[in-house]
């Protein structure tokens, strides 16, 4: 099991340890870092701040979340080249609650999801991402791409709305409604803003599209305000207080104060008082951050461990990612997790440690600490633009087609299941239905493998006759609660089937690998019936764990109707010599317990 250690292994710091100080590390190393931290940082900037106003918060939180949880997440988590920040993924957890209960409330639910990441890394639960099926993962990322697209209609527009409250169809009527209201001018600027964006990559330039795009679109933006056409900017939408209670526009160009969470304000602007129904109310948003934290940071990483042909500590990384998601709320940042888009560059730049995603951290800190006049003039209409750009990457419309082109139909119905969930109703329900319904699915698929057959006239199974009134029934597959009845129940009816009384019947059980309760009292009640009929049941050729499943149950003890022998050559040889199939003995070992045919 050497090869699945990194899915059991906890450590803080792992990957820092493992890239920076088990191995060697130089000066031609810590330049590829440089330059994948300097490159991402640029990135992150202008992303972690979109995402925070497309979340209900100022632009500075999520600066926030870039530089504290970003930088604690690299030097303690357990992958070597991601990313961590605000991401897509949350918006539509996260919008709601700071609706409901203002900065206050998004800072105590990354507080409690924090502890519950942590609590999952030390229950050595990184390796539950096994039992993510695809086909749920592709189907809620797509509709959160969805709902964060339909959300940037308003300000890519300049419809002037404001936050859009009650479900996805409320929200989508609104807009449609209104988009009579359309402001050209920021219309255009959103307009310019996207189509630099998506063609960026064709000029062959190595430099990432968000700040040419930002820069064209913000210079757009200039031009029609010098000629009377304002719109909405990070600077008129935002303010701030300096130290000595002077309103300021835009984002603060200072370092974040410490602040306990608790005390933070809520929708009214007054403190939110956290008694035990404000806490129950957020406890459910909370673990949803942490179940949506730890697949996005794990599917991450597996994503990275593809590109680098690497291997992640995923129990490291969910404590990293935990005692990030626990700090950060103290500077006012919100919810942070590895951001596929940005750790996938920050490899392509050259990264080989985790001191590529610190630098990126101080990169943004610079940028809060030096650019804010500049970040405020930022349109929100380009913003808008950024984000639509992000909706369509993590949707996956490519290997979506594909997806819904090749997978099996149940496959694709759990997809667009959790997809539909997800934009009508709620992330987490979406996630929860389509796990449920995806092993239903599963269990009814491999429920239907399991087949039973008459093989008393196979010739390279039965090499001596059998005696009058006996037959051989081969059972392959598991026997397990969904498909033990049903093969059980044609058993019967095989038996019945050309009237004759059978002396026993030999069930031939090699293809047998599992056998549940639910496969035992489906057995229990055929022996029953067998012995009303007065015929007797040998089985052979049993494996393991049905062996020893039937030696816990005590159906052994059914020496009057049930016997057992190692192979089918031997129950056939006993039969033929007129070896008794149960006589009563038992044995010390429970595994022979069930083996009363001697020779």
């Amino acid at each position: 099991m050497a090869h699945r250690a990194h899915l059991f292994s906890l450590r803080v710091g792992d990957a820092l340890r493992q890239s920076c100080l088990e191995r060697p590390y130089g000066s031609r190393q810590f330049r590829g870092d440089l330059i994948a931290g300097i490159t991402v940082g640029i990135i992150a900037i202008p992303l972690s701040m979109a995402l925070a106003i497309a979340s209900g918060v100022p632009p500075q939180h999520g600066l926030y979340t870039a530089m504290i949880a970003g930088l604690v997440i690299a030097l303690t988590g357990g992958s070597r080249f991601s990313i961590s920040g605000p991401t897509a993924a949350f918006v539509v957890i996260l919008l709601p609650i700071a609706q409901q209960f203002g900065l206050g409330g998004l800072l105590m639910a990354t507080l409690l999801s924090g502890l519950i990441m942590v609590a999952m890394a030390l229950a050595r639960l990184g390796r539950l991402i096994e039992y993510i099926p695809e086909a749920v993962t592709l189907g809620f990322t797509a509709g959160i791409a969805i709902v964060i697209a339909t959300l940037q209609v308003d300000d890519f527009l300049g419809l002037g709305l404001g936050p859009l409250s009650g479900h996805y169809w409320h929200k989508a009527g609104h807009l449609l409604a209104s988009l009579g209201h359309t402001q050209w001018p920021s219309a255009l600027t959103g307009a310019v803003t996207l189509l630099t964006l998506i063609l960026w990559k064709r000029t062959g330039i190595a430099l990432p599209p968000h700040l040419p795009a930002l820069l064209v679109g913000t210079g757009l933006a200039l031009l029609l305000a010098a000629n009377g056409h304002e719109q909405a900017t990070i600077g008129s939408r935002f303010t701030f207080s300096w130290p000595d209670g002077s309103a300021g526009q835009g984002i603060p160009p200072f370092w974040p104060e410490l602040v306990l969470p608790w005390n933070m304000p809520g929708p009214d602007g007054e403190a939110v008082h956290w008694g035990w129904n404000n806490l129950q109310a957020l406890l459910p948003a909370a673990f949803s951050i942490a179940m949506l934290g730890a697949i996005e940071s794990l599917l991450c990483a597996v994503v990275l461990d593809g590109m680098t042909n690497s291997r992640h500590s995923a129990n490291s990384e969910l404590l990293g990612q935990g005692l990030g998601n626990l700090l950060v709320p103290f500077f006012g940042g919100i919810t942070a997790t590895a951001a596929i888009a940005r750790s996938a560059a920050n490899y392509r730049a050259g990264a080989s440690s985790p001191l590529a995603a610190a630098i990126h951290a101080l990169v943004v800190m610079a940028g809060l600490l030096l650019l804010a006049p500049v970040l405020a003039q930022l349109p929100m209409a380009a913003m808008a633009a950024l984000l639509l750009l992000v909706a369509w990457n993590i949707s996956e419309a490519d290997k979506l087609l594909h997806f819904i082109k090749t997978a099996p139909r149940h496959d694709i119905l759990v997809m667009l299941t959790c997809l539909g969930l997800t934009v009508l109703f709620d992330m987490v329900i979406a996630i929860a239905v389509g796990i449920v319904l995806a092993a239903l699915l599963f269990m009814q698929n491999v429920a239907e493998m399991t087949r039973v057959s008459d093989v008393s006239t196979h010739s390279r199974l039965i090499n001596e006759p059998l005696p009058e009134g006996w037959q051989v029934f081969k059972i392959n597959g598991p026997l397990f609660f969904a498909a033990a009845d049903r093969i059980f129940a044609e058993l019967t009816l095989m038996i019945r089937a050309d009237g004759h009384q059978r002396q026993g019947i030999i069930l031939y059980l090699d293809g047998v690998t599992l056998l549940d309760a639910g496969g035992l009292a489906a057995m229990s009640r055929f022996i029953d019936e067998a012995r009303r009929q007065q015929m007797q049941i040998i089985l052979t050729d049993l494996q393991f764990q049905p062996l020893r499943a039937l030696a816990r149950s005590g159906l052994s003890a059914a020496t009057d109707v049930l016997g057992a022998a190692p192979t089918l050559a031997d129950a056939l040889q006993r039969l033929n010599n007129r070896a008794p199939v149960a006589d009563g003995t038992r044995n010390s070992d429970p595994a022979q317990d069930i083996r009363p045919l001697h020779g």
